[in-house]
Parts: C-alpha cells; structure tokens; sequence
C-alpha cells in the first residue's frame, strides 16, 4: 500500500488538501441558518469553527485527491428527517437542539464534499448544485464509477440542473 503523503505529519497535510471544499461546506450550512436571522453572528462564527474542526477530523483517513469518488458516502452530509450527527454536534457548540435544527434547516438536504467539488441537494427530487470546483491536478476519470452522487441520481425521471452557487461569508 502507499503512503498519500510524503513529509510533514499527514494530519497537517491532509487538512491543507481539503481546505477549500470544507470551507465551501461550511459557508454553505451557515448559510443556510444565517438565512433564517435566528442565530447572532457570534454564534455562526463558533458554530462554522466547529463544524470546520469536525469534518477535517472527520475526513481525515478518508480524504483521496488521487481518487475523488473513493470515500464519497463517507463524506456525504445528510438530514433526511433525520440529522446529520456533525452538523448536531457543532450546532451543540452554539446551544442549538435538534428541534431548533430542523426548524433552521431543510428537512432534506444532502451534501456532497468531495476532492474538488462540492455540492448539494435540497428535497428528494431537487437539482444537484455546485457550490465549489476546482482542476484536479491529474485527469480523473469517472467512467464506470457509481459515486454516492450518482447513485442518488439513478432512477431520476427528468434530467438534473447542474447550477453554481457562490457562498461568501
């Protein structure tokens, strides 16, 4: 087996390579309780610092840039009548209960954060939107693979809207 990473602690590299796609992550949930003008600023800030720390240690082990889709079921964000343990934890940090959670968010929404894109769907049937891309440093092919995303996909009856979302803090 390879090693992913070559000097310096593997914890301060693999936090450098997802950077940008859990800073997406987290502008776009807090965001989205931003939007309901229940939560002070203060407590975003500790909420989004929490929820930050949560998913770089959270995606750790599971983070391939060499291999997008690997660990893409892992690293799916999910409220589907039923909250997403990191999110419930971070929101723990800002004294928000499940009950105030699902008032705040959608009852059903599903994250994708993935090595180079992330992206989101709110509703069972909604589009699939982008909130962050980037090149990968190699060509990655995704010919034959059925990631999380896709799956969700299958069975769709109209084709999906792929649309891009900008999230500023």
């Amino acid at each position: 087996m390879s090693q992913r990473w070559s000097g310096g602690s593997s914890s301060s590299s693999s936090r450098a390579d997802m950077v940008p796609e859990i800073a997406a992550a987290v502008g776009f949930v807090s965001s989205l309780l931003r939007t309901r003008g229940c939560v002070s600023e203060h407590q975003l800030q500790v909420f989004s610092a929490a929820l930050q720390e949560a998913l770089t240690e959270h995606y750790k082990h599971h983070w391939f840039p060499e291999k997008p889709f690997k660990g893409s079921g892992y690293r799916c964000i999910r409220i589907n009548h039923k909250m997403d343990p990191i999110i419930s934890k971070a929101a723990c940090q800002i004294g928000l209960n499940l009950q105030q959670l699902y008032q705040l968010l959608p009852s059903e929404l599903t994250l994708w954060v993935d090595p180079y894109e992330v992206s989101y769907r709110i509703g069972e049937d909604g589009s699939i939107c982008v909130l962050y891309e980037a090149a990968a440093a190699t060509p990655v092919s995704s010919y034959g693979m059925l990631t999380c995303k896709n799956q969700m996909m299958l069975g769709r009856t109209s084709p999906s809207k792929n649309y891009m979302m900008t999230v500023s803090s």
